[in-house]
């Protein structure tokens, strides 16, 4: 996970999104699940969301093609008047969407700063970066593993599959700054952009 700076509203999303979404809890203050499903006025944000924030997932710091998904940060369940706000959305591959579900209590990729996530190389792994808190390492360990970012092999592979192809040459800086903006945020951090191929291809 990377920074992530919170984008503008768009100017249609209060008369598409929040309007009817409030409309409708306050004549369903309560809703239940069949409720959610009939009045999810947040899948017209999706597009908005996707164009705002270059089909990066806020979680991975990866695009994803579309369809990507739209997860309310803080579930709509526990938290209904938040549901339709577009402060509380954010992009998502489907995947860590699922994982995320209604866990509450992660960073958020709006307040995370950079070296929090640390990834180490050449496992791909995630791990807490040096010198956070007690209170802040706790919560960085939850996300890595409420998101599985180090128990989903795909999610751990894809990872090293860029950086061998960048350290091969087959794929450009540019490219993987903008598909893959946490690998390159991370590289760069680390003073690691002149070694990725030693790492990667130490025989070559």
């Amino acid at each position: 996970m990377m920074p992530i700076i919170s984008r503008p509203e768009p100017k249609d999303f209060d008369a598409e999104v929040r309007r009817p979404g409030q409309s409708f809890l306050r004549h369903n203050p309560n809703p239940s699940t069949r409720d959610w499903n009939s009045n999810r006025y947040w899948k017209k944000a999706h597009n908005w969301m996707y164009s705002s924030y270059d089909g990066i997932c806020a979680y991975s710091g990866e695009w994803i093609a579309k369809p990507a998904s739209i997860d309310h940060f803080l579930p709509k369940n526990r938290h209904p008047y938040l549901a339709y706000e577009w402060s509380n959305y954010r992009l998502s591959s489907p995947r860590l969407n699922q994982y995320k579900d209604d866990y509450e209590g992660i960073v958020d990729p709006f307040t995370v700063k950079p070296g929090w996530f640390v990834l180490e190389f050449p496992s791909c792994l995630i791990r807490p970066g040096d010198g956070l808190s007690a209170k802040e390492k706790k919560i960085v360990e939850k996300t890595i593993r409420i998101l599985r970012l180090n128990d989903d092999d795909d999610l751990v592979q894809n990872r090293c599959n860029m950086l061998v192809y960048y350290a091969k040459g087959d794929i450009s800086l540019n490219f993987l700054r903008a598909k893959y903006p946490y690998l390159v945020s991370e590289i760069t951090r680390q003073g690691l952009l002149d070694k990725i191929k030693a790492i990667f291809l130490p025989e070559s």
